[in-house]
């Protein structure tokens, strides 16, 4: 089995890249799904982010209210201490479904879409160069972000702005991560322009099996 790790600054087209790639034939898992089920109340990593930062970040129902733990995390400078929290579980989750994967399929190529893949793996913060065969990075212009970022959370261009420079700070530039992978999809045109990256890299891959 392929393993493939598919990274990219924030609102660069991730998601966008992933489904194509799922409908070529890819197994591909969201680390953001696995983050959200971590954090749901009475999970270990919950008590843990809980403990740590406190109640603040909590709604009304006691679960974490994510807006506001990453203010806490992000304006507080508290970003590693998340992270050395959440990592670990996520590794540990994406291997389990990678192992399932290949379990059923031995020629599967397994995708996993997450943010801080090459920040981890350039932390130490898991066994990231161990846990995948190549690296796929998605990139696009930063005005773009922008304005993806404004549309997906439905916020005004001024508010989007903050938000992804305040994450950007705590990432690789596109262009560190790009040194850094074995494919560069550009998501600054049009969508199909994308999928045809996406249908040349997926055959590559394929090639390697």
């Amino acid at each position: 089995m392929l393993r493939v790790g598919l990274t990219g600054g924030v609102a660069c087209g991730k998601s966008t890249v992933a489904k194509m790639l799922s409908e070529l034939g890819g197994h591909v898992i969201d680390a953001d799904k696995i983050v959200h089920e971590l954090y749901r109340k009475g999970q270990p990593v919950y008590w843990e982010i809980l403990n740590h930062f406190g109640t603040e970040i909590l709604t009304a129902d006691d679960e974490i209210d994510r807006l506001r733990l990453a203010a806490v995390v992000f304006d507080g400078g508290r970003v590693q201490e998340l992270n050395r929290i959440v990592h670990p579980a996520v590794a540990r989750r994406q291997r389990a479904w990678m192992d399932e994967v290949g379990a059923k399929n031995p020629d599967a190529i397994a995708i996993v879409e997450a943010t801080l893949i090459l920040e981890a793996r350039a932390k130490q913060e898991t066994d990231t160069k161990g846990r995948y065969d190549k690296i796929i990075v998605v990139t696009c212009r930063p005005e773009q972000k922008i304005s993806r970022y404004a549309k997906r959370a439905d916020v005004s261009e001024s508010a989007a702005r903050t938000e992804v420079e305040r994450r950007t700070k705590v990432q690789m530039s596109d262009e560190e991560k790009a040194a850094l992978a074995d494919y560069v999809i550009d998501n600054s045109g049009t969508l199909e322009g994308t999928r045809v990256q996406v249908e040349r890299v997926f055959s590559e891959l394929e090639a390697l099996q």
